[in-house]
């Protein structure tokens, strides 16, 4: 551990976000001396966030916590070209309708995590990447890019190793978001960009461009990437990614995520996605054995509590208590109403397709074959099952489940 000066890399440090950091000593005293200001992009390909996200925005947000100033960068601009990083195929191509869209409802996730009243503020890098000319970009800021040293990027060099191909739009994804480091620079006298690990090489050439056209010190700060204890990425379940958005993921789907988390990941999970001080992880980390759940479910509720409010936290805890350990029926699960006469008849197969509970049929056949699909408690046996009034509970409900852990209620309307 090393003992910095500021109190913002101290408690990045100490909880567990730093993965890479550009000239540490340098970024430390000028954090120590008074507030930066420093971003992080998000590009909005989809309507929602995930929680790959959601560590670079725990990151804005102690930021802040510890007296600096928070940049959250929409990409408006670049989501136009989608960046190639990690991806074997370019993106499609969305309108900027879709992208203005998309924008909207990622913005409402902000204002859980950061004090747009205190110092926070929201970019839109359309603005300035929408006006820009071809020729004077060109002659600007390309000049100061080598193809050499491009070809060398993981972004542009995997791909390449596996054959697949890479747009010349694509290719340009990275001049854009070094150009955007600049700009922010220009602007709000952004010093810092944070990201995650794959990020490193597009933050390198914004602190490089930065320095040539500007002969600024700009700074890099990067997250390890989130897998688990077993080595596997986190932060995708059976029927997808987890998503931030209360419209794309219940708190409800969101909280047992937190819950179901494997042991030996607890205490990480705690350090970064809660605001729970340090003294209190650490007596957390020592509970033992099936203590070790109630470990799992602080966790639960703080994460679900920062994201969609402490009422919606205790709703979920509430309603995971009535469902696991009283054995009720807590009509507060995630619900889907469906119209009667689709409602009878309806395939069980595709009964857990429509519940989210399983992407597939083939997927849903394999949950079958090990006994993980159930209906009100009872396993599923019969692929051609078909629903209908004689499988409602007294409530007037189906109780669909997947495992122990999951479960939809499907009311006939």
């Amino acid at each position: 551990m090393i003992a910095y000066k500021s109190e913002f890399l101290n408690v990045l440090q100490s909880r567990g976000f730093i993965h890479q950091l550009s000239d540490a000593s340098a970024l430390d005293v000028k954090a120590a001396a008074g507030p930066i200001t420093g971003y992080v992009g998000f590009d909005a390909t989809a309507s929602s966030l995930h929680i790959g996200n959601l560590l670079s925005i725990m990151m804005l947000h102690w930021l802040q916590k510890t007296g600096h100033k928070p940049i959250a960068l929409m990409g408006g601009g670049t989501s136009k070209i989608g960046d190639p990083s990690g991806k074997d195929t370019q993106r499609s191509m969305l309108t900027n309708e879709q992208i203005d869209a998309n924008i909207a409802s990622i913005k409402t996730v902000f204002s859980r995590f950061l004090d747009f009243n205190g110092g926070a503020s929201m970019a839109n890098n359309a603005d300035w990447l929408d006006k820009l000319h071809y020729i004077p970009l060109l002659r600007e800021v390309g000049r100061h890019f080598t193809i050499n040293r491009m070809l060398t990027f993981d972004s542009v060099k995997l791909r390449l190793d596996r054959e697949q191909p890479l747009s010349f739009l694509e290719f340009n994804y990275m001049i854009l978001q070094a150009y955007d480091f600049v700009e922010l620079y220009k602007r709000s006298g952004c010093v810092l960009q944070m990201g995650g690990s794959d990020q490193w090489g597009n933050i390198v050439n914004g602190i490089e461009l930065g320095r040539r056209m500007l002969d600024a010190q700009l700074f890099a700060l990067t997250t390890p990437l989130l897998t688990n204890s077993s080595g596997a990425k986190m932060g995708k379940t059976v029927s997808g990614a987890v998503w931030l958005n209360a419209d794309m993921m219940s708190p409800y789907d969101y909280w047992q995520f937190w819950r179901n988390t494997e042991d030996d990941d607890v205490v990480k999970l705690l350090k970064l996605f809660t605001t729970l001080p340090l003294d209190e992880v650490t007596r957390l980390a020592a509970l033992q054995g099936q203590e070790i759940n109630e470990a799992k479910k602080i966790l639960a509720t703080e994460a679900t509590a920062l994201l969609h409010g402490r009422e919606a936290a205790k709703a979920a805890e509430d309603t995971a208590r009535t469902t696991f350990e009283t054995g009720g029926l807590a009509t507060s699960l995630p619900t889907i109403d469906m119209p009667r006469a689709e409602f009878e008849g309806l395939g069980v197969l595709a009964a857990f397709i429509k519940a989210g509970l399983v992407p597939s049929t083939s997927e849903a056949r394999r949950q079958i074959k090990s006994g993980g699909l159930k209906i009100n408690d009872t396993a599923v046996t019969d692929e051609k099952m078909l629903l209908g009034a004689k499988n409602l509970t007294p409530e007037g409900v189906i109780k669909l489940s997947l495992g122990k852990k999951r479960h939809v209620l499907v009311k006939p309307i």
